[in-house]
């Protein structure tokens, strides 16, 4: 904290400044004290990162603008490659991914989502789905941040029922045409390649009705993508709404390892994990931010944390984090011996989203006044987590994914 210099002659403000935002690596039950070296290696490299941007991603947040040469900088740091597996591209383990994803969300939740957007779904995609000629022209571009990528799957009126996308794909005599229109786009608009979903549409073809994905350049005639303003969540990268008006496509833009909406659903169950391990970050950080301001804010001539109801507040939060930490790493475990079940991803992302906006809640509450200003903290995180919670799954789907796994009964409608 910074004690105001003035204090004597104007009464009434002893600290002027709250030095909230420090890494304090809270780990209570030890989960991460064992982490393999090549895997604290990335992590350590998500740290530099995380202090090398330091506090500007708060101006950025505020201005709502999107500095693309930080999520280009996490390229050159080699830390978009997300548990992928693939010769061309450097390994990363489970554990180490979702390290990397837990500390840049604890920093910063627009970053964290264009980690997950750049490597989790666009660098996942092409390397699982992609011909040798696009991984041989797009792959090492994706993975190194010079070229960003998006994955349009969400329409305006299709969010949580996705498999009923209508955006199209009609085969052309030279290729293909596309028409339809995608929201919330994540790098969308930024001037790189776009991976579309779309269902085809050719009487008598196999595919004929199947979701397939294509590679798209945005700037490809037919392709809008326009920047969505007004966002009071993720302000600092930009989501897009793109609409395509017959879109004219090269018979090789489709990814011939699309087939079916299976194949989306593919990317979108391993990038779940991802979901749990962002929650997880957000929550460290308002914990953190909470009990390092308990001790530091007097009131009544004490300091917060000699109060019973806030050791009670503090005890319910650190509860809340070490749940969500064991619940990560028990993930990571089995996605590495490859036991991992996609509703098991969907259990982590449900209990550790929620957990989140506890956590969050708490301590804004904690800081009171002081708890809605952006320096502080929590209040970007409270309203990036709302952003998490919804996307790759809100809480409903994925509590009826766990019912019909639990029960053997389908409650979809």
């Amino acid at each position: 904290m910074t004690i105001d210099a003035d204090a004597r002659t104007l009464p009434g403000e002893r600290v002027a400044h709250y030095d909230l935002l420090g890494r304090r690596d809270t780990d209570y039950y030890a989960v991460f004290a064992d982490i393999p070296d090549a895997d604290r290696a990335v992590w350590d490299r998500a740290k530099a990162f995380a202090d090398e941007v330091g506090t500007r991603m708060q101006n950025e947040w505020d201005a709502a603008t999107y500095p693309v040469e930080l999520v280009q900088r996490m390229g050159e740091l080699e830390l978009f490659t997300d548990g992928i597996e693939h010769p061309e591209l450097p390994h990363t383990s489970p554990l180490a991914a979702g390290l990397v994803n837990m500390e840049v969300s604890r920093h910063d939740g627009s970053l964290a989502t264009a980690l997950a957007v750049q490597g989790g779904l666009a660098l996942r995609t092409l390397a699982l789905f992609g011909s040798p000629e696009q991984q041989r022209r797009w792959l090492k571009p994706l993975a190194d941040g010079t070229v960003l990528g998006a994955f349009a799957l969400t329409e305006p009126d299709h969010g949580s029922d996705s498999v009923s996308l209508e955006t199209t794909a009609t085969r052309t005599a030279d290729g293909w045409s596309l028409s339809g229109t995608k929201k919330w786009i994540g790098n969308g608009a930024s001037g790189g390649i776009t991976f579309v979903w779309a269902r085809v549409d050719d009487d008598g073809a196999d595919d004929h009705g199947k979701v397939r994905c294509f590679l798209v350049e945005q700037d490809t005639p037919g392709y809008s993508g326009t920047v969505i303003t007004g966002k009071v969540s993720l302000r600092g990268i930009h989501q897009a709404h793109i609409a395509m008006d017959d879109m004219r496509l090269p018979d090789d833009a489709v990814l011939p390892g699309s087939h079916t909406f299976k194949d989306a659903s593919r990317v979108l169950y391993a990038t779940r994990s991802g979901v749990a391990w962002s929650a997880l970050g957000h929550a460290t950080a308002c914990y953190e931010i909470a009990r390092t301001y308990s001790t530091e804010r007097l009131q009544f001539g004490k300091p917060l944390a000699a109060f019973q109801m806030v050791q009670e507040r503090l005890a319910q939060m650190l509860d809340e984090l070490t749940a969500m930490q064991l619940y990560c790493r028990r993930l990571a475990d089995l996605e590495t011996t490859g036991g991992l079940r996609p509703t098991q991803a969907s259990l982590a992302k449900y209990h550790n989203t929620r957990a989140a906006r506890r956590v969050a809640s708490i301590a804004r509450d904690l800081l009171g006044g002081n708890g809605i200003l952006l320096e502080n903290g929590v209040m970007q995180h409270l309203a990036d987590i709302e952003a998490i919670h919804t996307y790759e799954g809100t809480e409903s789907v994925q509590a009826l994914l766990l019912g019909r796994d639990i029960t053997g009964m389908s409650a979809f409608v």
